[in-house]
């Protein structure tokens, strides 16, 4: 990938991408840049109904954040299954909870020669890096975090949940995780997007576990 600074000047960024194998299935990483001696790496780990690309590659690629990926790696973590051009899952396959999602993230390290990081999340790849960090505090210099939950939904919020399972296809429930009711009634253009990327980008099949996994967490909180 090539990008240009804010001084005009274009500078090229390594690209690797690996299927890095864990406890819980395949992970697919795409590391941008070069480890640089003791700096951290930037490690992102997206939401339900996203991968790396659709949720951080806008950000990444910014003007402003340049002069930052010249002096940072960053390695982007895709949830098994999620990434663009995923084959389905195994029957047999069960996919991870959260904390064993967040228990994929060591072996990622290692794989990359990574021995600390700074972590960027967003959702369900929020509540991942925060048990990761909980687990980890050696390894983990900071965190970003948008939209993290860490408490248990109550009864009613998982009876709403229900009745709109019913009613709404599994893109549509996506789009009302990822945006409030102001934005899907007033940010049309910005919603047929997302709900384009989503049904598209994404295995559809592959999506439905990630889903119900990050659904299943409210049955063990996770205290701070």
């Amino acid at each position: 990938m090539v990008l240009e600074d804010s001084e005009c000047s274009v500078f090229e960024l390594d690209i690797t991408e690996d299927d890095v194998e864990t406890a819980f299935g395949l992970v697919h990483c795409t590391m941008m840049g070069v480890p640089k001696g003791n700096r951290p790496t930037i490690l992102t780990f997206h939401d339900i109904g996203l991968n790396h690309k659709s949720c951080f590659e806008s950000f990444f690629n910014h003007k402003d954040m340049h002069e930052i990926m010249q002096h940072f790696a960053v390695c982007h973590v895709d949830a098994p299954g999620q990434q663009e051009g995923a084959s389905t899952l195994s029957t047999e396959y069960t996919y991870p909870s959260m904390d064993q999602l967040s228990e994929t993230l060591p072996m990622v390290l290692q794989h990359f020669g990574l021995k600390s990081v700074i972590g960027m999340a967003v959702g369900a790849g929020a509540n991942i890096l925060t048990r990761f960090a909980l687990k980890h505090p050696d390894i983990v210099d900071g965190l970003v975090l948008i939209n993290l939950s860490v408490h248990a939904e109550g009864f009613m919020e998982r009876a709403a949940q229900k009745i709109t399972s019913w009613t709404h296809a599994l893109p549509d429930g996506v789009i009302s995780h990822l945006f409030g009711k102001e934005e899907i009634q007033n940010n049309h253009e910005l919603i047929a997007t997302f709900h384009h990327l989503i049904t598209n980008n994404i295995n559809q099949s592959n999506l439905q576990q990630f889903v119900k996994s990050y659904k299943r967490y409210h049955q063990c909180n996770l205290y701070l």
